[in-house]
Order: structure tokens, then C-alpha cells, then sequence
């Protein structure tokens, strides 16, 4: 795992110098053995922060964390409200079968 700081310096090392490379794929392969990360790990981390800077169309990390949050409340509430289905009709169905007081 690389620390926010080594991710940084190296996506910025990427942008800064793969106009000096003959391909940006090239800079990314080059800078990558530097910091001793894959070229493709790299590469992802490069994506991210362009669409982090609006350089790229797609989700933001903010957005993408947003967006999975959201999707995890949403299955919580709909398991909570099977759940609250099923016991009111449990309850339903034992109230009609309860009989009635003389």
C-alpha cells in the first residue's frame, strides 16, 4: 500500500513530465519503476485524479464514495422494510385468527 503522499508526487510527476516521453503510457512506465509501483496501478491513479481535477469526464472519488454510500443505505432500508412487511403481516394474520371474547 503507498501512502497519499507517494500516490501524489508520482500521478504529479506523470502529468508534469509525459510531454517529455514519446506516449503518456511511456512517462506512466517510466515513473512507475521509480516508486516501485505496477505501471497499470499507476495509470488508474493518473485517471483519478484527472477526473478529480475535472480533466476527465466521470465521477469524482468524492462522488464515487457518495454514490456507494447511498447504494449500501439504500439495500439497508429495503431489507428493513421487508422486515417491517413481513412482521405486520404476521401480526395481521394473527389478529384474524385470533378469536373473539365472550
Amino acid at each position: 500500500m503507498y501512502s497519499p503522499e507517494v500516490r501524489e508526487r508520482a500521478v504529479r510527476m506523470v502529468l508534469e513530465h509525459r510531454g517529455e516521453h514519446r506516449s503518456e503510457w511511456a512517462a506512466i512506465c517510466s515513473i512507475a519503476e521509480k516508486f516501485g509501483c505496477a505501471s497499470e496501478t499507476l495509470r488508474l491513479w493518473v485517471r483519478r485524479a484527472e477526473r478529480d481535477q475535472g480533466l476527465r469526464p466521470g465521477l469524482t472519488s468524492d462522488e464515487q464514495t457518495e454514490l456507494r454510500d447511498l447504494r449500501r443505505e439504500v439495500r439497508e432500508l429495503r431489507r428493513a422494510n421487508e422486515i417491517l412487511r413481513k412482521a405486520s403481516a404476521y401480526f395481521a394474520q394473527a389478529e384474524l385468527d385470533r378469536r373473539p371474547r365472550r
